[in-house]
C-alpha cells in the first residue's frame, strides 16, 4: 500500500471519529434538559459542562485529529446524567403510583 491509500483511510477515520463526536455533544445537549430536574446530583450536571467545555476545547490528552478522548468524555457525561436521571426518576413514579393503587383498593 502506498502513502495515499494510508492517507485516505486516515482520513476517513478521523471522520468517523469526528461524526461521533459531533453526534455525541448533540445528544448531551439534548440531555440537557435534565440539568432542570431538582433531583440530579450536582456533581452530573458538572459533568455535562465539563464534558462541553472539554470537547470544544482546543487542549486535548490525544491530539485533535483523533476524538477518541473528547467521545470517551461525552459518553461518560451521557451515561452519568441517565443514570442519575433513573435513579430519580423511578422514585418520583413509585410516589405518584401509591395513590392510584389505595384508590383501586378502596373500591374493591
Amino acid at each position: 500500500m502506498d502513502a495515499t491509500v494510508w492517507l485516505t483511510i486516515a482520513a476517513v477515520v478521523a471522520l468517523g471519529l469526528a461524526i461521533t463526536a459531533g453526534v455525541l455533544l448533540v445528544r448531551v445537549f439534548a440531555a440537557r434538559r435534565l440539568l432542570l430536574d431538582a433531583g440530579i446530583p450536582l456533581r452530573d450536571k458538572a459533568l455535562f459542562w465539563v464534558a462541553v467545555i472539554y470537547t470544544v476545547s482546543p487542549v486535548d490528552l490525544i491530539p485533535d485529529p483523533v476524538y477518541l478522548d473528547d467521545i470517551g468524555v461525552l459518553l461518560l457525561a451521557l451515561r452519568s446524567l441517565h443514570a442519575a436521571a433513573a435513579a430519580v426518576r423511578p422514585a418520583a413514579a413509585g410516589v405518584a403510583a401509591e395513590p392510584a393503587v389505595a384508590k383501586k383498593a378502596g373500591t374493591a
